[in-house]
């Protein structure tokens, strides 16, 4: 809980640092990294750094977390905060990051806001900082524990199959030989590579095999950049990775999994790569024997981009009671659709629970369909590849 003191002086100023706090964050990441360099070089992803979603998520995310001590003191965003510290725990974040992070945010705020930054507002905003990175601290020491490390481990690639044009799909078991420890359906690992400055980029991915297997399965899509520079992990995967290589893995983390779903009717909707996780959940599914309904939706351009499509469609076709949607903006087979997804044609039973991934217009607008057919916004959940705008702003 926020102090009634810092309670005030936070609301009084909020909209002052809500204005400026691109600004802030800005000269936020420009100090941490001429500080500390080799936080870009090793641990942040500097793609996003480039084209600035990283410090789009970062302000929303500290606005959001403001708004809610303020609007709902008795509770706190655990949405948002088991989002964010299961992305932390996948990349190694530790307890000693958060007061390097603190000392650079604060002098970017007193920087931006000037004399508006008294002793008393910066310590009500010191005192949100903290209630925020310790519940984060919490929830990771928490996963980490759960994980039975916070270090990756080296894996070797035993296979390597080039699913479309832009997506390959690689698995592999430990290169030490040890066990592979189990996964939900939905969750991620990190992979660490070493690219040609030397840096060691590290990127998520979801695993896209069925859980229970003795290797690890990832799908990775090349990241075209039309007036960005191209993905640098995903083209280094592409172009460089074989069999036979080492990669650095993490172990899986993410909260986008399939919980307690038995009984339940289920839409698992997704476009482009967002299909990766989808098609874990239905091989889970398929070996739990679910037997309620299942509504299984894809959206791509073309057949040929449906990566993993056999997949999907053999793993839907062990339930039940499936019934599979593709939509293609173009060379739509018989029995798909053309253009974009569209829930309009579908009945959706009383009682389900969805899955999204996707971009993020994407997730907007199914979201959006499916609350207008009847879905609880509480049952709708959903994966963001890359930082969570839709979470923080929303």
């Amino acid at each position: 809980m926020l102090s009634e003191q810092s309670a005030a002086t936070v609301r009084a100023t909020l909209p002052a640092v809500g204005a400026a706090i691109g600004e802030i964050t800005e000269r936020f990441y420009a100090r941490l990294f001429a500080a500390h360099p080799d936080l870009l070089r090793d641990l942040f992803n500097r793609g996003n750094q480039a084209s600035g979603v990283q410090k789009q998520a970062l302000a929303g995310s500290i606005a959001a977390f403001a708004t809610h001590l303020l609007e709902h003191p008795d509770s706190r965003p655990d949405a948002m905060l088991g989002r964010i510290a299961h992305k932390h725990a996948s990349l190694g974040v530790a307890p000693e990051h958060y007061p390097v992070v603190h000392e650079h945010l604060f002098a970017a705020i007193a920087e931006i806001l000037g004399d508006a930054v008294t002793p008393e507002v910066a310590a009500a905003w010191t005192e949100v900082y903290w209630l925020m990175a310790n519940a984060l601290i919490a929830i990771e020491k928490r996963l980490y524990e759960e994980s039975g490390t916070t270090a990756r481990r080296p894996w070797e690639v035993v296979g390597r199959v080039e699913e479309t044009a832009d997506v390959v799909t690689f698995r592999l078991r430990p290169a030490d030989g040890g066990p592979v420890r189990e996964f939900r359906a939905g969750q991620y690992v990190s992979v660490q590579v070493e690219l040609p400055d030397g840096a060691r980029q590290i990127r998520q991915y979801s695993l896209s095999g069925a859980p229970g297997e003795d290797v690890r399965q990832f799908s990775v899509k090349r990241v075209s950049g039309d007036d960005a520079p191209d993905g640098e992990v995903s083209s280094h995967l592409h172009a460089r990775v074989r069999v036979g290589d080492v990669l650095d893995l993490s172990e899986p983390y993410g909260d986008l999994v399939l919980g307690d779903v038995a009984g339940r009717p289920l839409l698992l909707a997704s476009a482009g790569i967002g299909v990766t996780p989808m098609v874990a959940m239905l091989a889970a599914l398929a070996a739990e024997g679910h037997d309620a309904p299942v509504t299984v939706v894809h959206g791509d351009r073309s057949p040929a981009d449906h990566a993993l499509r056999n997949d999907h469609e053999a793993y839907a076709a062990k339930l039940a009671d499936a019934s599979v949607h593709f939509f293609y903006e173009r060379d739509a087979e018989p029995g798909t659709r053309t253009g974009l997804v569209d829930l309009g044609h579908l009945e959706v039973p009383a009682g389900t629970r969805a899955y999204l991934c996707g971009p993020l217009p994407f997730m907007r607008a199914v979201r959006t369909q499916l609350i207008e057919k009847g879905v609880a916004p509480a049952d709708i959940h959903y994966e963001v590849f890359g930082p969570d705008l839709w979470l923080a702003q929303g």
